[in-house]
């Protein structure tokens, strides 16, 4: 089965937090200016896009993104499907029987219409703070969103935010699922190693899970 790509491409002027610094890519040298190479400038704010969260986002003395142990974003992980449009709660959480160790992702319908829209989405379904503890007390190593943070735009966004990375959950945020439905895979994702960061750019892909085999 092929990878699939479920980052966001990165592009000048994309969507971003509110005043969270804009993307900008800039061409500093380019061979058709007749330069003898072609060299870019990049200028964000590292939670934009697909990124990923540590502790140290939210945690005090929390350990940075550079601290991140490879073996939670290289390995096995569980796409579920939630339909409420406004958040996930516990009731959507219960049947799946989530277990300890897990890497969940959710898609939910943030995937479906936000990256195709060049405005922040202010209505974009979030976790709820019943279903952040939830998935704490479960012990997952590892929860994903497709949008741009895991707790909601006007609340509890700091709450959910410190019980997930609190419980040392890590937290992987702008995902676009669009191309993959519920069941299981295979995922690596890394972000870039930034010294004592509070996150991270990355590149995200899955690769559904066969009979044959499963290489991670």
């Amino acid at each position: 089965m092929e990878w699939i790509d479920i980052s966001v491409p990165l592009a000048t002027g994309m969507v971003h937090w509110p005043n969270d610094p804009e993307v900008r890519i800039e061409r500093m040298s380019d061979m058709d200016r007749g330069d003898n190479n072609t060299l870019s400038m990049v200028s964000m704010g590292v939670h934009t896009g697909t990124h990923m969260d540590a502790p140290l986002h939210f945690v005090r003395n929390g350990r940075g993104i550079d601290q991140m142990p490879l073996d939670v974003m290289v390995g096995t992980c569980r796409v579920i499907k939630v339909h409420d449009p406004e958040s996930i709660k516990v009731a959507a959480l219960e049947g799946h029987d989530i277990r300890r160790g897990e890497r969940i992702l959710f898609k939910t319908k943030n995937s479906s219409r936000a990256w195709h829209n060049a405005a922040f989405i202010e209505d974009f379904v979030y976790i709820s703070t019943e279903a952040a503890a939830y998935l704490a007390q479960a012990g997952v190593i590892l929860i994903g969103i497709d949008y741009l943070s895991v707790g909601a735009f006007k609340h509890n966004g700091t709450e959910v935010h410190q019980t997930l990375l609190g419980a040392g959950i890590w937290i992987v945020e702008g995902l676009d699922l669009s191309e993959v439905d519920s069941g299981d895979y295979d995922l690596v994702c890394l972000p870039l190693r930034i010294t004592d960061a509070d996150g991270a750019p990355a590149r995200a892909i899955v690769r559904p899970i066969t009979k044959r085999s499963s290489v991670i």
